[in-house]
Order: structure tokens, then C-alpha cells, then sequence
């Protein structure tokens, strides 16, 4: 007995009994549900874009194409499917059936579809072959299915609403395991609808009983489905097709509605999408949605547009590295596969990230905390910020708000990335950062950050080359940080082998003007024109024949006054003008990109008038540039 007191007095002395368990971090707001851990950890994923809308030249379909035009030579999905994981892609999303309400499976519920297409003799299901090339390229598969039916004459009746859900269960049940339903906020306007050709509108509130019967279809068959729209539930849009979430941009947000209604897709106040909200109700974090090309869908005239492996990384950057994930439009020929430039830039891409991020030079490093959570070392120690693991982590007790890490690498090393991440386990913590670098024995400010969360990459304006930093870190509760990177941007020299279009210059035409209409033609896409939407149009004198027309709406992300219809004639004497083009500039609103509009043939007209016929201000064109090509 003797002995065992000597030995018990002896350890309590020395330090030596086991330190007293130190409960973690309590959650704090917000967190994700496993099926949002899941897709955290996919960062990016690809949408694919191929219907006959493809084969008309257009990126939205009226609903009025017949179903023979779709018929691709050589449609290879793996060959679309390899590509999108040469770039690093975890996923593929199929648009099953875009607002044209063309299916790409043989649907029960309407015959406009591929079981009516000349492809594979209308026994094909191309989402079926989607599924099975993404699966055998190592990628999960998701689908869109867009609510609004653009061809279908049910469209705004009970019946339409039931047939969609219908579809949703075919697509749900057979189709494996699926990592996304994704669901669009376009909803509702003008359309073929079995050939009445009519504008028809619903009530977005109540229409698709979205929580009440169409998304429990979802969460019953795919529970670990995550389901996309404008308000989530389980990721919402950013608020932009640029691809780049907010510089803060957190991934919890309250959805709000318009006047008072409830909030649903289409319907609701956009101002906070692109932000989140600090401590918002729900963890609902941003997608990026973006196409690789200027459009969702083919267009051949846009083949030297595709987005350099540059733009990509930019993209990725201010995606990913923002605590959202990335999701990268890809549009197959008429043919059935990638262009050759789609497929270069794809792997670039996906070797310009492989290659930047497969060193961390902050490996090895020594870091010293202002605090360790209980002085439970083995537990919270900083150990873990550099293990390579996002869910462990360093820890401050609950009491300190404010704490340092002082960081030393082995060597100088020389950097112009910088990666922080939280254990979004426990919700996103983290208010903000201050990192500094110490300069010649004193600390100078380097970087800052808000909303750190699942991932966040700060790119500096040009590499540094130092040994020692320090993070200043900030947060209403205790502290945590699980990953931290020091990274060099990899560069290579790239170029398409393809060229675009030819476009004439101002000696090549003559512009009937004014004075406001010079900011249409001043080769400055950030002025614009205002004008008068009742005018007759306006007039081009041609000096060569002409292939196509573009129209570059504002672009200081205001609409007010942005065409959505036109007509395009052509005169020889000015007097008598004849119909050549009219459409429509689809989804502009969203994507207010460069608008161009090919001709079946070359014109050869003396005058061409174009003719807005809708804006989305009354009496109100604005134009920033406008643009004439040849062949």
C-alpha cells in the first residue's frame, strides 16, 4: 500500500497521468448534412448540354424541332466522359431534357424524345450511356431536368406538373446511384406547346409543389442526391454564369422570398446569392455554373472562344478556392463529341491544377499557436493543419476569439498561393484572416480573407519568396483551422490550332448614326448606347458580303433595355426590305455575353437592318458593341 501512495504522489508530481479529456468545439450555426460533406469534396463536376437545340444553332430550343434532326454520326459519350476527367472533373451531369422538353431517355410520358429520333433507330437512351462513361471514367453521374416544357401542350396545367414528376421518378429509379438533381429557375413564356405557339405563364409559388411533391420524390429514391436550384435546398445557384463566387462568400443562407411570398426556384431575392449569409439559417453553399464555351450549347462560330486552361484556373480560383464548387458547362458537336479545342483546353486545365497543387511548400514546416484547445496537444495540436486530412484540426478553448499562428518554413520558399481551411464539421467558424509575412525582421501585411469554410485559395498579385508567416485569425467561438498550403502557380504556353471568325472592320461597312449610337461602334464593350426600343432599327451600308451579326448587351451588370428578340433584314435600295433572321437571344439575362447570329448562307446585300423586337425594358434599347462577320 505503501509502495502504490509513493507511485500515485510520484506521477502527480512529474506530470505524468493522463491529461483530462477536453471536449471539442461545440458546432457552431449551420452545418452540412453528409450528402453536402460528400459534394464538398468533389470541388468540381461538369454539366453536358446536347439536344436538338445542338443541331438548330441555338441555346434555347423553341420546342418545335422535329425529332428527326437528332440523329449525332458519332456520338461517343466516353469520349466526352474522358475528357471531363483529364481536367481533374469528379462528376457528370446530363441535361436530360433542356427547355426545348426533348428527352433523352425513352420517356413514358411523352413520345418528344429519343425513342422518335432516327438515333439508333429510336432504341437509344443516351442518358444510359452518360451514366456508363462517367462511371467508367471514375466519376459519379448526376441529372438536370428542367421544369419548364417548352413543346409540351400540357405546360401549365395539373398535368404537365404531374407528368414532370413522373419523369423525375423515371430518372431517380434508373439510373444508378445518382450525386445531383439539378433543377433550373427558368420557368414560364412564349412557346411552340404542341404547335400553338402561345406565351404561357404559372404561378412559381404554388405550380410544381416543389417541397410538397416533387422534391420528396428525390430524397425518398436518391437520398444522397444533392438537390440544385436557386434556394437549395442543398446548393443554390451563385447568382451569375461568370463561374466566380463572391470574394466573401459564406456558405450558410437564409432564402428570402419576393413581396412577401415564399421563397422557391425563379422566385426569390437574388441580392444575397453570390455572398450567403453570415450565420444564415441554413448551410446552403454556392455552385458556380459556367459554360466552357460563351454558350451552354454548340455553336461552331465560337470555337476559337473556348476558355483557355487560364481562364479555367481564374474559374477555379474564385470557385473552389471561395468555398463553392465549380461546374463546368461542356457542348458536343452535332456529330456527338467534344471539339478538338474543348478536349486541349480540358487537359490542360486539368495539368495546369494537377501540376500547381502537387507540392505544398509549406510541408515540413514548423508552426507555433498562440494557444492549444485544453493544452491537449496530441489532440488540437498544430500538427494537423499540415496532415493533409480537411476534417482534423488545431483548436483554440472557447474563450479566445482572436489567435496567431506563427509559421517557419524548412527553407525560403517561393509561393503566390495561399490555402486555408476550416473543419466545416463544425460549421464555418472563421469571420476572417490577416496573414503577414515577416520582411527583413519585421512583419508586413501579405493577404486577408473572409469566409474561410470548406476551401480558400488566396492569389497573390505575384509570387514571394520568404521563410517566416504569421495568421492572424478571427471568430465569434473557438478557433479551428484543419488545412494549410503554401502553393506556386504552374504555367505552360497554350494555343487552339482552330480559328474563329472573321470579323470586318469599320472600313468594311458604313453605320447609319448618332451620337449616342458611336458607343455602340467606339471598340470599348464597356460603354453602351441607350436608344429608343421604338425605333425602325438600324441600318449598315455593306461594303463586302457578310456571314452573321453580333450584339454585346451592356455589360455593367445591369439589363434594363437588353434585347431578347430581333429581326435582321436586308435592302438594296433601302426602300424595300426583305425578312433574312429572326430568334430570339436566349437566356442573355443570366449570361449577358456576346450574342451572334450566323446566316445560312452569305449575304449580299448593299443594307442589313437590325430590328430589337423585345427588351427587357419597355421603349429601352441599350447596346454596348455591335459586330459584322465574313466567312
Amino acid at each position: 500500500m505503501l509502495t502504490f501512495l509513493l507511485s500515485s504522489l510520484f506521477l502527480v508530481n512529474s506530470g505524468v497521468l493522463p491529461a483530462k479529456k477536453v471536449d471539442p468545439p461545440k458546432p457552431y450555426g449551420a452545418v452540412p448534412s453528409e450528402r453536402q460533406l460528400k459534394w464538398h469534396e468533389m470541388d468540381t463536376y461538369c454539366l453536358i448540354h446536347f439536344t436538338p437545340t445542338t443541331f438548330q444553332n441555338k441555346e434555347w430550343g423553341y420546342g418545335d424541332a422535329n425529332p428527326e434532326i437528332f440523329n449525332p454520326s458519332n456520338f461517343d459519350a466516353n469520349q466526352i466522359a474522358r475528357a471531363a476527367a483529364s481536367a481533374g472533373f469528379k462528376g457528370l451531369i446530363s441535361v436530360t431534357k433542356h427547355h426545348d422538353g426533348f428527352c433523352l431517355w425513352p420517356t413514358a410520358t411523352t413520345t418528344y424524345s429519343v425513342a422518335s429520333s432516327p438515333w439508333k433507330n429510336g432504341k437509344g437512351d443516351m442518358v444510359k450511356e452518360f451514366m456508363t462513361a462517367a462511371h467508367s471514367n471514375n466519376m459519379k453521374f448526376g441529372v438536370y431536368l428542367s421544369a419548364w416544357d417548352r413543346n409540351d401542350t400540357r405546360y401549365g396545367t395539373a398535368a404537365y406538373a404531374d407528368a414532370y414528376r413522373a419523369q423525375l421518378t423515371e430518372l431517380m429509379s434508373n439510373y444508378g446511384e445518382l450525386f445531383t438533381s439539378w433543377h433550373d429557375g427558368a420557368n414560364g413564356g412564349d412557346g411552340y406547346y404542341g404547335g400553338l405557339r402561345e406565351k404561357r405563364t404559372i404561378d412559381r409559388s404554388t405550380y410544381y409543389a416543389w417541397e410538397d411533391k416533387t422534391w420528396p420524390i428525390v430524397r425518398k429514391l436518391q437520398p444522397m442526391a444533392m438537390i440544385f436550384s436557386d434556394i437549395g435546398p442543398d446548393m443554390r445557384w451563385v447568382g451569375n454564369e461568370k463561374g466566380f463566387a463572391g470574394e466573401t462568400s459564406w456558405a450558410t443562407f437564409t432564402p428570402e422570398g419576393v413581396d412577401g411570398q415564399k421563397p422557391v426556384p425563379g422566385h426569390m431575392n437574388d441580392k444575397t446569392l453570390t455572398s450567403g449569409v453570415r450565420n444564415g439559417k441554413y448551410w446552403i453553399p454556392a455552385e458556380c455554373d459556367v459554360p466552357q464555351r460563351p454558350g451552354w450549347f454548340y455553336h461552331s462560330e465560337q470555337d476559337a472562344q473556348v476558355k483557355t486552361p487560364n481562364q479555367l484556373f481564374e474559374i477555379y480560383l474564385k470557385s473552389v478556392g471561395r468555398g463553392a464548387n465549380m461546374n463546368l458547362g461542356l457542348a458536343p458537336m452535332p456529330s456527338g463529341q467534344l471539339h478538338e479545342n474543348d478536349v486541349k483546353s480540358l487537359e490542360g486545365f486539368g495539368k495546369k491544377v494537377k501540376k500547381t497543387f502537387e507540392t505544398n511548400l509549406a510541408k515540413g514546416a514548423q508552426i507555433k499557436a498562440s494557444s492549444i484547445r485544453g493544452h491537449a496537444t496530441k489532440v488540437y495540436g498544430t500538427q494537423y493543419i499540415l496532415d493533409n486530412d480537411r476534417y482534423s484540426y488545431w483548436a483554440t478553448n472557447d474563450q479566445e476569439h482572436q489567435a496567431t499562428l506563427d509559421i517557419t518554413l524548412k527553407g525560403k520558399q517561393t509561393f503566390d498561393i495561399i490555402q486555408i481551411r476550416e473543419n466545416i464539421k463544425l460549421g464555418q467558424r472563421l469571420d476572417s484572416v490577416v496573414i503577414e509575412q515577416k520582411v527583413d525582421g519585421a512583419w508586413v501585411f501579405l493577404a486577408k480573407a473572409t469566409s474561410i469554410g470548406a476551401n480558400r485559395l488566396l492569389k497573390l498579385d505575384k509570387p514571394v519568396t520568404i521563410q517566416q508567416l504569421r495568421l492572424h485569425l478571427f471568430a465569434p467561438v473557438a478557433i479551428t483551422v484543419s488545412d494549410f498550403g503554401l502553393y506556386k502557380e504552374y504555367n505552360e504556353p497554350f494555343a487552339f490550332t482552330a480559328s474563329g471568325l472573321n470579323k470586318l472592320s469599320s472600313d468594311q461597312f458604313i453605320v447609319e448614326t448618332s451620337p449616342e449610337l458611336i458607343k455602340a461602334h467606339d471598340e470599348n464593350g464597356q460603354t453602351f448606347a441607350a436608344l429608343s426600343a421604338d425605333s425602325d432599327g438600324f441600318t449598315f451600308e455593306l461594303k463586302k458580303e457578310i456571314s452573321g451579326f453580333g450584339y454585346l448587351p451592356r455589360q455593367d451588370g445591369k439589363i434594363e433595355g437588353t434585347a431578347t428578340k430581333y429581326k435582321i433584314y436586308t435592302s438594296q435600295d433601302k426602300q424595300k426590305w426583305e425578312l433574312l433572321k429572326e430568334g430570339e437571344f436566349s437566356n442573355i439575362k443570366a449570361n449577358p455575353i456576346l450574342q451572334q447570329v450566323m446566316f445560312d448562307s452569305s449575304v449580299q446585300a448593299k443594307y442589313i437592318k437590325f430590328v430589337p423586337t423585345e427588351t427587357l425594358t419597355k421603349n429601352l434599347f441599350t447596346i454596348a458593341e455591335f459586330e459584322l462577320y465574313s466567312k
